[in-house]
C-alpha cells in the first residue's frame, strides 16, 4: 500500500513549480489531489501532465486570499474526494524591490499571495480536519528570506509576508495539536520555479539562477524535486511526532549565514 493511499492533499499554488512537483509525488503515493491557483490555464496545463483523465486531480481556480475562497477550496475537496488530510501552502510571488522603493501595491501583493492565503486556507482546512476527527498535516512552503536578509535580493515585503507564514507554523502547531493536526514549514533558498518569470524574462531568470549557484554551499540552486521529499515527509506518518518546526531546504545556505568571519592567519597564530 502506498504512503498516501486514500488520502486527499490540497495544494495551493499547485499549477507550477513546487506545487505541481508536490502534486506529482502525492499522486505517485496514492493520494487524490486538489490544485488551487489563480490562473485556470496554468492549472489545466498541470492536469494534462499529472492526470489527463482527471480521475484523481481536481482543479479549483480561485484567489484564496479571502475566507470565502478558502472555504470554497476546502468544500470542493470534500465534495469531490470526501475529505482533507494534507494541506500544502505553496503560493507566493518573489519580487526583489529596495525597501525605499516598495509601494503599497507591492506590499499588498506579498500579503495577498503569501500570508492571507496561508491563514485562510489553513483555517478552512483545519476546520475540516477537526470535523473529520482523524488529524492531518499542514505544510507551509516558507523561505530563508523569512529568516535572514540577503543583501543581493532586497525583499522586505516578501520577507515580511513569509515571516508571517513561519510565525503561523508554531502558533497553529500548538493550537491544533489537541486535534492531531501537525503544522511544519520548509524554508527554501533559490529554487528554480516559474515565479522568477513574473518580474523578468525567461532568459534573465536563467542567467540569475545560474549566477547564484555558488551562493549555495552545495554548489547549485535548487529544483522543485529537491523540495518535495521534505514536504511529503512532513505530511507522512513518519513525521507523526513532529510539529511546529522549520526545515531549511537550501543547499546549506542558512548553515553559514550567521557564522562569524574566520580569523586571518596572523590572528589565528596569536
Amino acid at each position: 500500500m502506498s504512503e498516501f493511499e486514500h488520502q486527499v492533499a490540497v495544494i495551493t499554488g499547485g499549477g507550477g513549480g513546487i506545487g505541481r512537483a508536490t502534486a506529482a509525488r502525492f499522486l505517485e503515493e496514492g493520494a487524490s489531489v486538489v490544485l488551487s491557483g489563480r490562473r485556470q490555464e496554468v492549472l489545466e496545463a498541470a492536469q494534462r501532465v499529472l492526470d489527463p483523465a482527471g480521475e484523481r486531480v481536481a482543479l479549483v481556480p480561485d484567489d484564496v486570499s479571502s475566507p470565502a475562497a478558502a472555504e470554497r477550496l476546502v468544500k470542493a475537496a470534500l465534495e469531490r474526494f470526501g475529505g482533507v488530510d494534507v494541506l500544502v501552502n505553496s503560493t507566493g510571488i518573489f519580487r526583489p524591490v529596495p525597501f525605499l522603493d516598495q509601494t503599497q501595491e507591492q506590499l499588498e501583493e506579498a500579503l495577498s499571495s503569501i500570508l492571507r492565503p496561508t491563514f485562510y486556507t489553513s483555517q478552512a482546512a483545519a476546520r475540516a480536519m477537526v470535523a473529520q476527527g482523524r488529524g492531518g498535516a499542514i505544510v507551509h512552503v516558507g523561505s530563508m528570506w523569512a529568516l535572514d536578509a540577503i543583501p543581493a535580493t532586497p525583499t522586505s515585503a516578501y520577507s515580511a509576508a513569509q515571516a508571517g507564514r513561519h510565525a503561523l507554523t508554531k502558533n497553529l502547531a500548538i493550537e491544533l495539536a489537541p486535534y492531531g493536526i501537525r503544522v511544519n514549514t520548509v524554508a527554501l533558498a533559490f529554487v528554480e520555479t516559474p515565479s522568477y518569470e513574473r518580474f523578468m524574462t525567461p532568459e534573465q531568470a536563467r542567467q540569475v539562477l545560474d549566477s547564484v549557484n555558488g551562493f549555495h554551499p552545495l554548489g547549485r540552486h535548487g529544483q522543485p524535486e529537491d523540495v518535495v521529499e521534505a514536504i511529503l515527509f512532513y505530511a507522512s506518518d513518519g513525521a507523526r511526532w513532529i510539529t511546529g518546526t522549520t526545515m531549511p531546504i537550501d543547499g546549506g545556505v542558512l548553515a553559514a549565514r550567521n557564522a562569524p568571519p574566520a580569523p586571518d592567519a596572523d590572528q589565528a597564530a596569536a
